[in-house]
C-alpha cells in the first residue's frame, strides 16, 4: 500500500515545500490509505500495527518525501492516547474518518483543576501535522484548587495530556525553517479553556491503560525515537539510490573514468550500504524481540525501553553520517535545487537536530549500562 502511494507523495513533494504544509490531495490520499490511524486501537477503527511494521512504513515513506513520513509519525504517536482515555470520548475525538490529533512539545502552561475537568492556559510549540488535525492535545502540569502544582508521592509533578477541538486554539504560523518544512509544526494557544476530565490522560502511565495489545505496552516515546530514526535511514537511502543512479554517468572533472569505476566511490558506497542496513537490522531485530517478550509478559521493562532507546539512536547517527558522506560523494551535483539532494539533505540535517536525535541518548544508555539509574524522560 505504501509502495503504491509513492508516485502521490512524489508528485505534491514541491508544492507542500512551497506551501510549508501536506496538500489537501496528498492528505486525502494518505486518509484513503489509512496512515494517519497506523497506532490507532483496533477497537475504534485503527490499524493497531505492531512496531516493527511501523517503522518501516516510516523508512518507506521517507525515501520519498521526509515531510510526509514526519507527519504521519508525529500524528500517529499522538493517536496512542486513545489506549488511555474513556470509549467515549476516545470515540468522540478519533470516531471520524478523518481524525487527527496532534500536538506540541511540552509540558508547558498550566492546567488548573476545577469541578469537572480543568481550566486549560499556554502555549505549546513544533505541533507536527497541525494542519491536518482536527483535535489539538497538550501536554500541562495540574495546579489545584489552592493554586499549588500537584505532585506525585515521589514528588515529581503531575501532569496530564489535554485534548480539545482544532477551532478551540490560535494557531501562530512560525514554521519558516531549513528542513522538514511541509511538516507544518506550527504553534498554538488557548487560554481559560474549560478542557472535561474526560478528555484527559496521563500519558503512557500503565495504571490508566484501558487497550491491553502489546502495542500500548510501548510507551509513545519510544515509537516516536524508533520510527523518526528509520524517517533518517529513510532518506539516506534515497541519497544512495540517487548516488548510483549518479555514478552510472557522471565523469568528475579531470578524471578519465565515471564515478562507478572509482575504487574511492566503490568502497563508500559498499561501506554506506553495510551501515544502513546494519543500523536498520539493529532496529527491526531490537522491536522484534521486545514485542515477542511484551507478549508474553504483558510489560516493558526499562530494559528494554533503554534497548530500543540504543537502538534509535545509533540508527538516527548512522542515518545522519552516512547521509552526509553520500551527498558530499555527488560533488558540485548536488548543490542544485530541485535535484535529488538539497532537499533531502536539509531535510536530514533537520531530523538530526530535534530531540530524538540527541547524542546525550547515549549518556543515558551507558547509565544504565554502568548500573547507574537513567533519567526515564525520554526513554
Amino acid at each position: 500500500r505504501v509502495c503504491k502511494l509513492a508516485p502521490t507523495i512524489a508528485v505534491h513533494a514541491d508544492r507542500a515545500e512551497a506551501e510549508r504544509r501536506l496538500p489537501a490531495p496528498l492528505t486525502d490520499a494518505l486518509h484513503d490509505a489509512g496512515l494517519f490511524r497506523m497506532l490507532l486501537p483496533r477497537s475504534l477503527g485503527g490499524a493497531e500495527l505492531d512496531p516493527p511494521t511501523f517503522v518501516q512504513v516510516m523508512e518507506e515513506i521517507a525515501r520519498t518525501d521526509a515531510s510526509t513520513a514526519w507527519v504521519l509519525g508525529q500524528t500517529a504517536g499522538c493517536s496512542m492516547i486513545a489506549a488511555y482515555l474513556e470509549h467515549d470520548a476516545a470515540a468522540r475525538v478519533f470516531g471520524p474518518p478523518r481524525a487527527v490529533l496532534a500536538w506540541g512539545a511540552g509540558p508547558q502552561g498550566r492546567a488548573v483543576a476545577v469541578e469537572g475537568g480543568y481550566r486549560l492556559t499556554g502555549t505549546w510549540s513544533f505541533a507536527s501535522g497541525l494542519h491536518q488535525a482536527t483535535w489539538l492535545g497538550a501536554h500541562a502540569p495540574i495546579i489545584g484548587a489552592d493554586g499549588a502544582p500537584q505532585q506525585h508521592p515521589d514528588g515529581a509533578p503531575v501532569v496530564r495530556t489535554l485534548l480539545f477541538p482544532i477551532a478551540a486554539a490560535t494557531v501562530t504560523d512560525v514554521w519558516h525553517v531549513m528542513g522538514l518544512r511541509a511538516t507544518g509544526s506550527d504553534t498554538y494557544a488557548v487560554k481559560d479553556l474549560f478542557v472535561p476530565r474526560a478528555y484527559a490522560a496521563a500519558r503512557d502511565d500503565a495504571a490508566e491503560r484501558r487497550e491491553v495489545g502489546p502495542l500500548y505496552c510501548f510507551p509513545s516515546g519510544s515509537l516516536y525515537a524508533s520510527g523518526f530514526a528509520c524517517v533518517a535511514l529513510g532518506i539516506a537511502r534515497a541519497l544512495f539510490d540517487a548516488v548510483v543512479a549518479l555514478a552510472t554517468d557522471k565523469t568528475p572533472r579531470g578524471s578519465r573514468r565515471t564515478l562507478r569505476e572509482s575504487a574511492v566511490t566503490q568502497s563508500m558506497l559498499a561501506q554506506a550500504d553495510a551501515r544502513l542496513n546494519a543500523a536498520r537490522a539493529y532496529v527491526l531485530a531490537t522491536l522484534h524481540d521486545i514485542l515477542a517478550e511484551v507478549g508474553r509478559s504483558g510489560t516493558l521493562t526499562l530494559a528494554q525501553r533503554v534497548r530500543i532507546r540504543q537502538a534509535a539512536s545509533h540508527a538516527s547517527r548512522e542515518g545522519r553520517e552516512v547521509g552526509t558522506l553520500l551527498y558530499h560523494a555527488a560533488g558540485a551535483h548536488a548543490i542544485f535545487a530541485g535535484a535529488p539532494w538539497e532537499q533531502r539533505m536539509r531535510d536530514l540535517l533537520s531530523v538530526s537536530q530535534q530531540l530524538q536525535a540527541r547524542d546525550d541518548h547515549f549518556e543515558n544508555v551507558g547509565r544504565f549500562l554502568l548500573g547507574l539509574d537513567p533519567d526515564p524522560t525520554f526513554l
